[in-house]
């Protein structure tokens, strides 16, 4: 499979460039930065908002899916969350639509649904069927991306699959991680059961690894074929409590949730 891998030139990005042509795939790379170093596939440096920037990319390459990871990774405006989350995932669906391209694989968060209390799950687990609740700008820009998605997957026949990642890292490093920690390489079995997946329409699944400690229901990723082989818990014993671990653990999103620091206005004015 051909993939145009968008912001691929992130954490996530570069180990994708590895393992998704680890196993076969032919990729495409899209970044605002250059290609990183090593890498000597296609690249093009733009802008996945500017829609004849990204025609331009269709129009020279042959891709059969889209795995989009671009996007502002933190918390910013409404209006810049907006752009960066939604607007450019509406610009890669209209190129699909144009060329026939038919799956997209969208790094979607845990933030989506960030401010559910911990206390209202009790001893289960959080399923992809609970309502949006996203914990700031950038939860809501993935939870509008979300219903893009669906949108396209309904009026256009797209296979689009949203994974809601929980912390990507070579390794936990917070008590909160031994429930959320989404590992490199189940990172990558993660987006190949996606891509490969028949038929999913639009799907939701949760971007975490086997982790015993896990909050979140592995079954729609099992359900795509995604199949997390690490576990959190190896790492358990080398991460001391910490004072934040209690408001960490108090809603799905973490500290984000509770955190009053990056408030801000939806829209600032101009002075």
């Amino acid at each position: 499979m051909r993939v145009l891998l968008t912001g691929a030139a992130g954490n996530i990005g570069r180990t994708l460039i590895t393992g998704l042509t680890d196993r076969g795939h032919g990729l495409v790379g899209l970044d605002l930065q250059p290609a990183p170093e090593g890498y000597d596939g296609p690249w093009h440096t733009a802008d996945c908002t500017d829609p004849d920037a990204v025609a331009e990319v269709f129009d020279s390459e042959r891709v059969d899916a889209v795995v989009h990871l671009a996007g502002i990774p933190g918390e910013s405006s409404l209006p810049e969350a907006l752009t960066s989350h939604v607007v450019s995932t509406g610009v890669l669906l209209d190129a699909m639509v144009a060329h026939g391209v038919i799956r997209m694989v969208y790094e979607s968060s845990n933030h989506a649904v960030g401010r559910t209390p911990r206390s209202e799950l009790g001893d289960d687990l959080l399923t992809t069927e609970v309502p949006p609740r996203p914990d700031t700008f950038y939860g809501v820009g993935k939870v509008a991306a979300e219903a893009l998605l669906r949108l396209y997957a309904e009026r256009h026949a797209i296979d689009t699959i949203a994974c809601r990642i929980g912390v990507f890292l070579q390794q936990p490093e917070s008590r909160r991680g031994l429930s959320i920690w989404l590992s490199p390489d189940d990172c990558v079995r993660m987006v190949q059961a996606a891509l490969t997946a028949p038929a999913p329409g639009f799907a939701v699944l949760y971007g975490i690894s086997a982790n015993t400690r896990r909050w979140w229901d592995l079954e729609p990723g099992c359900r795509l074929g995604y199949e997390p082989l690490d576990d959190a818990e190896e790492y358990a014993a080398d991460i001391a409590t910490a004072p934040i671990d209690e408001v960490q653990a108090t809603h799905v999103g973490g500290s984000f949730a509770a955190d009053r620091s990056i408030e801000r206005p939806a829209v600032d004015r101009r002075a």
